[in-house]
């Protein structure tokens, strides 16, 4: 599975990056986690609020740090 993290760098796109990393690595996801920080690169995505993750290309969570649990409920579906 492809994971990406959007966001330009704020503390909470960072945060959203460090829990989905920590998700990934606990539970034994196989997957890649990428940060995607251009702005034009984001907005390919009609994400205007971040953070985001988006699983496979979808966009799964916009706008909030999730919960660690949520994260992990997210990844389980793929």
């Amino acid at each position: 599975m492809e994971i990406k993290i959007l966001g330009t760098g704020c503390p909470k796109c960072k945060t959203l990056e460090k829990m989905t990393r920590e998700v990934v690595e606990q539970n034994n996801f196989n997957a890649t986690v990428t940060k995607v920080e251009d702005i034009m690169d984001i907005m390919k995505y009609n994400v205007l609020s971040t953070p985001a993750l988006v699983v496979n290309e979808k966009v799964e969570i916009k706008g909030r740090v999730p919960s660690a649990e949520e994260i992990k409920q997210v990844l389980s579906k793929y």
